[in-house]
């Protein structure tokens, strides 16, 4: 039987607003032990809070500034955000995208780094978005590498270059999901080769990057068995011994116990 994490649903989003209860059964039924929520922003940072408080020991939250929510009123959100730590398990998600546009490339890499700081004196750990950045990001944590309790890189799509600049923060753990079934992916051959199996977390990133034979459709917890099936079979273990080491890994990361 495969027990799980998924460490990255938008499950407070409006696309579940009509049966939002039902995708949390389902995702029981297929084995998840928990759903870690992460914020994009201050609106966001409070919904997400409020939520996960009615499901206290199923859903998880997580507080912070998405890097694509970074406008010139930053500074202002991440002042009531900072406010909101005391009620969250991780600080995230928060990162660089450089992807659609580099407007506010200063303000996003000013915002990540006071998140960074936050994380060091906290001892929160991060959930990491990274589009298009993988430089630039690498560069402000080697400031604080030493300081940081640790967290995910969130949605790895790399190469094994990228794959062992990352594993080099010895307390971070790469999050891996549907995308590594699509066609295209070259992420069954790439982890296997540099990335060991206690370095690796499962997550959705519902509602988005449904994976195959779901692409397409709205994502949830309940298809992350298909990634798991994929995964175990590219490292040679079986879906249980998948699911056992990385919740193991979840536990080390964020300090909570399933």
């Amino acid at each position: 039987m495969l027990r799980f994490v998924d460490t990255h649903i938008h499950i407070d989003g409006e696309e579940f607003d009509a049966d939002r209860l039902e995708v949390m059964a389902r995702a029981r039924e297929a084995g998840a032990a928990a759903l870690f929520v992460p914020a994009i922003d201050l609106p966001t940072s409070r919904r997400i809070i409020n939520l996960c408080a009615q499901h206290p020991d199923f859903l998880y939250p997580m507080v912070g500034l998405h890097p694509e929510e970074v406008r010139p009123d930053w500074r202002e959100q991440l002042k009531e955000i900072y406010k909101l730590l005391p009620s969250s398990i991780a600080i995230g998600e928060v990162g660089l995208d450089f992807y659609w546009s580099r407007e506010f490339e200063n303000e996003q890499l000013e915002a990540f780094e006071e998140q960074v700081r936050w994380s060091v004196e906290t001892r929160l750990p991060l959930m990491i978005h990274c589009r298009k950045a993988q430089n630039e990001m690498v560069a402000i944590l080697k400031r604080y590498a030493n300081d940081l309790p640790g967290g995910v890189f969130h949605c790895f799509t790399g190469n094994e270059i990228e794959a062992r600049e990352l594993l080099q923060f010895s307390r971070f753990v790469l999050g891996v999901g549907g995308v590594s079934t699509f066609k295209k992916s070259h992420l069954p051959e790439v982890l296997p080769a540099v990335v060991p199996l206690d370095r690796l977390v499962l997550e959705t990133d519902a509602p988005y990057m449904a994976p195959v034979p779901m692409r397409g459709q709205r994502n949830e917890s309940a298809y992350i068995p298909y990634i798991a099936t994929l995964l175990a079979k590219s490292y040679g273990v079986s879906e249980g011994d998948l699911g056992r080491q990385t919740t193991e890994n979840v536990e080390k990361v964020f300090g909570i116990h399933f």
